[in-house]
């Protein structure tokens, strides 16, 4: 599977975007998607992810409340939707797929990642 993020911009503090992960391939509803994000000089960190089917879903502490996942299998897409934004949440925000081991923050878990789209928040 192909993921291709999008959505990313600059946003002032407080502000909101939504972050768009196009899959292409017929077994994307087959496949729980995270998102996670590195900051220049940081370890990539997970920030959430969900299952296959949208029931579940599970947050990083730090964007908990803030931050939302969503999909639409019909549409093979999976949505991160961020509010009440920080300057510290500025990074380069990745999805990625993994149909073997479920919804997980794991990163080694997943085997298929996009290109990634640059979200920066000013202060």
């Amino acid at each position: 599977v192909q993921l291709v993020e999008s959505g990313g911009g600059l946003v002032q503090r407080g502000g909101s975007l939504r972050l768009s992960c196009v899959a292409s391939g017929s077994t994307f509803r087959s496949y729980a998607i995270g998102w996670f994000r590195q900051a220049p000089g940081k370890a990539r960190e997970f920030v959430g992810a969900t299952s296959w089917s949208g029931a579940t879903k599970d947050y990083a502490p730090s964007v908990k409340g803030r931050f939302t996942i969503s999909r639409v299998n019909a549409k093979n897409t999976v949505y991160l939707q961020m509010d009440s934004l920080r300057p510290e949440d500025t990074a380069v925000y990745y999805c990625a797929a993994n149909d073997d081991y479920g919804l997980t923050s794991r990163m080694g878990a997943y085997d298929y990642w996009g290109q990634g789209t640059q979200v920066t928040v000013s202060s």
